[in-house]
Order: C-alpha cells, then structure tokens, then sequence
C-alpha cells in the first residue's frame, strides 16, 4: 500500500538550476515564496462548464456536489476542485460527454483577452488540444468561424476529435504549418489568437522529475525561433484594425517579451493593448529590459501569470493593427 503521507520537501528533486535561475531573475520577493510553494504541491482542479452542450448549470452542479466545486471569482461558470478529486473528475461523464471542460485558469484567460465576437471570422494559429478553440466558439454563441489550426497529424485528430465532443459548430479544423497561413490568407481574419508552442515550462513540479525531462536552455531558443516566425504569420493574417493575442505557457522572456519585440521592430503597424479580463489573476507586467537588452516601452501593458496554486505559468500580449 503507498505511503499516503507528502514527500518532505528536502526529499523532493529540485528545479533545473537553469529555471531556478530564471525564477531568481523575474520574480520579485513578494512572490517567491508562494511561487516556490507551487511546485511542491498538486494544484487545484479548474473547469468550466460547457455552454455549447446546454445543460441546466444547476443540474450539473448538483451531479457534481459530492466533488464540492466552489466557483471562482467573477469567472461566470468556472469553477475549481481539490486536487484529490482530479481523477474523480476527469472520468466523470459529465466530462466524456463534454458538459464539463477541464482548463486552467491561465488558458482561458488568452481567449478572454481575445474576446472573440459572435459573427466575426477568428484563427487559431496553433490550436491544439482544442480547449481555447472551443471556449471561443462558446463565447461567439457557435456564430461566425474559426479556422483552427494545427500542423501535427496526432495531435490535428485529437482537437477535431474535442471541437466534436464539445458540441463546436463554428470551427473547421486544418492540418496545416502555422508558419505559412499568413502568406496564403493575408488580412483576413478579424482576431488571432497565437498560443504559441513553447518549452512547456507551466508543467513543471517537483513531485515529477519527468516533468522537465525534454526542457533545457537550448529548447528555450529553438522554441523562440519558431515562435517569431508563427507571430510574423499571425499579424500578416490580421484584418487592419484586428486583434492578435500572443500567449506562451512558458516564463522565460526570450519566448515572450523578446518574440513581441521581434514583432514590433519588424512591423510599424502593430500596437500593445492593456490586457481585459474579467477575473484578477496573479501577474507581473511585462518586461522592458533583458539581459542588458532594451524592450518596447509598452511591453508592460503585457503579464506574465505566475504559478500558484490554482494558475499555471503563462504569459499574454494583446496586440492590435492599425486602420480598418
């Protein structure tokens, strides 16, 4: 029988003295020790009900009550659990049959910063499992389009395989490079949204070792190479006047504040928006400096969602084109 009682924390493996690195450099005192205490622990369990299946909210918080769900601020319809309840959860039928979402907090925080309108034709540049693609098709009341896009054949199958569970009418999945969209369809699309591949830095934790098996510094440059060449994609793609929200799960400057900048430096009509959401959520502004390198000034209308106990590490920038 296992050993029901927590690793002492002296036990538990440490970060990448890497990452540990990076998290002295961009955290301030404040958050340290709540962000340290986040990858000792398993998080809560967020989720959100499932508008597009149109079940009754209070039924399904009913079938759910044993699990104790408590929502969560001014999310309307988000709601979290105990981590003990993750597998009850994740195999309940309420979520096989796509009533119930399982998504962090950070996740559907792009897309409210999105915030796609019902009628209006959106891409997804990079847009598997699914998740965002269908909290967008929620929010547009499954009216419009969004062209959902994914360049990898397993993981193409599986987005379609959840836009059809979650009841996603809107949405017309394409295997397709992320990279050459812009070129082929050039200011069409009315919003973008570029949560862009990343070196995965949100799953991390100490409990798992494994969990950083595949990430290292060199992983954080391939990642930001590519992640230039799929916003220059995204912003050719945008409508003049449109909105692109670019979003990593990943804290490292180089995969975020430094691809934006990127993106500025190379195009004049490109500008920083303040980010809308409609919960408060643990963030620090974006940099204006790294390294010794200068930023755009407005990069700090961006956040960088630290990891908590109930969020995981991500970082947002909303961006808009200028005329229409």
């Amino acid at each position: 029988m296992a050993d029901p009682r927590p690793t002492p924390l002296d036990a538990l493996p440490p970060l990448p003295t890497a990452f540990a690195e990076l998290l002295d450099a961009l955290l301030p005192a404040a958050w340290r020790h709540t962000v340290q205490a986040s990858y000792t622990a398993p998080k809560t369990v967020v989720w959100r009900l499932n508008p597009l299946r149109g079940h009754d909210p209070d039924q399904v918080l009913q079938a759910l009550a044993p699990l104790a769900p408590r929502p969560i601020d001014a999310a309307l319809g988000v709601y979290e659990v105990e981590p003990h309840w993750r597998s009850a959860l994740t195999h309940h039928p309420l979520v096989e049959q796509g009533v119930v979402y399982i998504q962090g907090l950070a996740s559907m925080a792009a897309v409210w910063a999105l915030q796609p309108q019902p009628g209006e034709e959106v891409l997804d540049l990079a847009a598997a499992p699914g998740g965002k693609t269908a909290l967008m098709a929620a929010l547009m009341g499954n009216q419009g389009r969004i062209a959902a896009v994914e360049p990898v054949r397993a993981r193409f199958h599986r987005m379609r395989a959840n836009l059809l569970r979650l009841g996603v009418r809107c949405a017309q999945p394409y295997l397709k490079d992320g990279t050459v969209v812009g070129r082929l369809v050039p200011q069409r699309f009315a919003r973008v949204l570029l949560d862009a591949p990343c070196s995965s830095q949100a799953q991390f934790t100490r409990l798992d070792p494994t969990s950083w098996h595949h990430w290292s510094p060199r992983k954080v440059r391939a990642s930001a190479a590519l992640q230039a060449r799929l916003i220059h994609s995204a912003a050719e793609a945008l409508r003049p006047g449109g909105v692109l929200v670019y979003s990593t799960c990943s804290l490292s400057p180089e995969e975020n504040e430094c691809v934006v900048d990127g993106l500025l430096r190379a195009r004049d009509d490109m500008t920083l928006e303040p980010l809308p959401w409609p919960v408060e959520l643990p963030a620090l502004p974006g940099l204006t400096a790294w390294h010794g390198q200068t930023l755009h000034p407005d990069l700090s209308l961006a956040r960088r969602i630290l990891p908590t106990r109930r969020t995981d590490a991500f970082f947002i920038a909303r961006l808009r084109k200028r005329g229409a």
